[in-house]
């Protein structure tokens, strides 16, 4: 599949959810991650990315209004050694725990499944990029019910080893709006990664649909020494 516009891809769906995006720079220089989320409710539009160590955690913009936290508020990065982690749940942290434990990506995941948010049973999707040595290569994995069914489950593990300069994979969590949600459906999206943090930061949120956009985050890895610059940006300031 030809690459497509990141930005055009989002434009196109009012309603992606969550979603993650991973590759290379267009120079080749550096490893890119981004994360972003979207919310219906006013419970999932007050939040905030906030700063946690090397990685970021949700946070609820007016405490006051949060009602049930259970999935909205988690670490959707962290960092261990040269991977970096990314997902939309709390199995950050069972990715962070089993790789500790010589786990694989797919390994760790198995304990895992979709999110238990009848109808939706929103997928869980997770990315794992690995700079080391002069070289990047990445992962994605989405988990989700069979055609909405609860009773069963899909797992999906894509790996990209050798990324191409300029080119980065895109996952999501839901193919568009509606009541229930529906799943995202099919590989990873073949994405152009255009410009440098800020070009690309920028694109993407300009990009996202103004009402239904949240929060996003944004990470540049410099390949050869490990370096990173990233960005974070709120709706709610």
């Amino acid at each position: 599949m030809k690459p497509l516009s990141l930005s055009e891809t989002l434009k196109q769906n009012e309603y992606p959810g969550r979603g993650i995006v991973l590759g290379k720079s267009e120079d080749g220089s550096a490893a890119v991650a981004a994360y972003f989320i979207m919310g219906r409710s006013e419970n999932s539009r007050n939040r905030i990315f906030a700063p946690d160590g090397e990685g970021i955690r949700t946070e609820a913009f007016d405490a006051s209004k949060m009602e049930d936290p259970s999935l909205i508020i988690y670490a959707p990065v962290r960092v261990l050694g040269k991977n970096t982690i990314v997902t939309n749940g709390d199995q950050t942290d069972t990715l962070y725990e089993g790789l500790s434990k010589g786990l694989t990506f797919e390994q760790a995941l198995r304990s895992r499944t979709f999110e238990p948010d009848e109808p939706n049973y929103t997928p869980r999707i997770s990315g794992l990029l690995h700079v080391e040595n002069g070289f990047c290569d990445y992962a994605l994995s989405i988990l989700k019910s069979d055609n909405g069914n609860p009773e069963s489950a899909c797992r999906f593990t894509f790996t990209y080893d050798n990324p191409q300069d300029g080119i980065g994979r895109f996952i999501h969590t839901y193919g568009g709006n509606g009541n229930p949600l529906p799943s995202f459906e099919g590989e990873p999206v073949p994405v152009v990664i255009r410009g440098d943090i800020d070009v690309f930061t920028n694109r993407i949120w300009e990009s996202l649909n103004e009402d239904n956009k949240v929060s996003l985050f944004t990470r540049f890895i410099k390949i050869e020494t490990g370096e990173c610059e990233t960005r974070i940006v709120n709706k709610n300031v």
